[in-house]
């Protein structure tokens, strides 16, 4: 849990902001500090959807790759009133509020549009308003990722996993956070913490049987090349928020606050269209390839996966009824 030392240093943040200098209405610079590459479909739809949007009384300023502010600091940034613009994920906020790590867990999101009915949902108002009121941020709106996969050297032959059990005793590479681990047993493996840049060369090899990431980053580090399979189990449905200093915008006119608002959900539109069109490229591309790629059944990876969670240190934050309001939303 967050210290009450560091909620009152937040809060003293935040209303330091408050009382500084408001920012004229028609001449705003509008820092967007973010560890992501210009390339990266976030930041392309940024700067081709949101920019032009919001020209009229902002200039939208981009620095990548972590250039203006260090991964990880963005958000205690807009806190202080050094940045205006970032793009926040789950695990980020729940370094401040923990709640927040329920969005950034196994089977909680079901897809892009899931993330979306999320997000807009009256169940995020508490969340949000925590942000606002605690650490300055404002968060218009959801950016699609990519949905994480579990790639194995086995071919289908050999191993076909159709629910957790199928998983028993592999050896898949899991990132090494305890977080991470338990997501990894929660599936069913034997999760291995290994660095990235050592998978390649450990499936290669068979020091592992797999390693979990979305389709994108299995052909850009060509693990294609190593291994025969892909299940799609969609494990992980990863999100970023547009964060905006909540100063910056207490200082805009109603009309002016409206536009930014649209302008961050279009720009959020575009980049998911054109994340899942990649995906869906990819799966043809890596067919191509010879892997087979099929999903499984999700509901019992699904089951069997928030039922490791309930219950558990991770999820003793998660405010009482939210995983259930969430699962309901992805019925519908």
């Amino acid at each position: 849990m967050i210290t009450t030392l560091t909620r009152r240093t937040l809060l003293a943040l935040t209303a330091a902001a408050i009382a500084a200098p408001v920012y004229a209405a028609d001449n705003i610079v509008l820092r967007m500090s973010t560890p992501a590459s210009e390339t990266d479909q976030r930041s392309v739809a940024l700067a081709e959807v949101f920019a032009p949007a919001v020209a009229d009384f902002a200039t939208y300023e981009p620095h990548y790759n972590g250039s203006l502010i260090a991964q990880g600091s963005e958000l205690e940034a807009i806190a202080s009133g050094d940045l205006e613009m970032s793009i926040a994920s789950a695990q980020e906020l729940a370094q401040f509020f923990p709640e927040f790590s329920i969005f950034a867990t196994g089977y909680v999101h079901q897809s892009a549009d899931h993330q979306v009915a999320v997000f807009n949902d009256e169940l995020m108002d508490p969340f949000k308003q925590k942000v606002e009121d605690e650490l300055g941020v404002k968060l218009l709106a959801v950016m699609y990722l990519g949905q994480r996969h579990v790639n194995l050297r086995q071919t289908k032959d050999e191993l076909t996993v159709n629910t957790p059990e199928d998983l028993a005793g592999v050896n898949l590479r899991m990132p090494g956070t305890d977080a991470w681990q338990f997501l990894g047993k929660a599936l069913g493996a034997n999760p291995t913490p290994m660095a990235f840049t050592e998978v390649y060369t450990a499936l290669q090899t068979g020091s592992v049987d797999g390693q979990d990431n979305p389709l994108p980053t299995v052909v850009d580090a060509k693990f294609y090349e190593v291994t025969n399979q892909i299940a799609l189990t969609s494990h992980l449905v990863d999100l970023n928020y547009i964060a905006f200093s909540k100063e910056v915008w207490d200082g805009l006119t109603e009309e002016q606050q409206a536009t930014v608002q649209e302008a961050a959900v279009a720009a959020a539109d575009s980049g998911r269209a054109e994340q899942l069109q990649k995906e869906a490229d990819l799966v043809a591309f890596l067919e191509e390839q010879g892997l087979a790629i099929y999903e499984p059944d999700l509901a019992a990876f699904r089951e069997h996966v928030q039922a490791q969670y309930a219950g558990s240190d991770l999820a003793a934050d998660w405010p009482e009824g939210v995983l259930e309001k969430i699962n309901a939303l992805g019925a519908q």
